[in-house]
């Protein structure tokens, strides 16, 4: 087992790492639309920051997002679900891995979204 972490992207908020390797397969931990630690405003922005905080790790891992398995998405008001998934599907292009996305009732830091994935390495 393997802990990759990258300094592009937040350090964990408590004791747990960035990812895991495992058997050929990354488990994120959750990433939130936080840059230089600065957690952004809108929704959009959230989402946006979040992905590509997801794809520092991933690289870190020696993966990349055309090797997203599956991504869970929490995010603080459903009614957000249309603008998540217009930055959701920027990001991802053509490639869909699967997905739940749930409505939660509070986030780390009050952050409206958070990501999770699990990829192949």
């Amino acid at each position: 087992m393997e802990f990759p972490a990258s300094e592009l992207a937040p350090k964990a908020l408590g004791p747990y790492s960035q990812c895991v390797k495992a058997g050929g397969v990354i488990y994120c931990s959750g990433q939130l639309g936080m840059i230089d630690n600065v957690l952004q405003d809108t929704v959009e922005e959230q989402t946006k920051a979040a992905l590509e905080n997801m794809g520092h790790v991933l690289t870190a891992a020696g993966s990349e997002r055309s090797k997203v398995v599956k991504c869970s998405v929490f995010v603080k008001d459903l009614n957000d679900f249309g603008a998540v998934n217009t930055v959701y599907a920027e990001f991802f292009g053509d490639h869909k891995p699967a997905r739940a996305c749930v409505e939660v009732a509070r986030l780390p830091k009050d952050a409206l979204v958070e990501i999770t994935c699990i990829a192949l390495a």
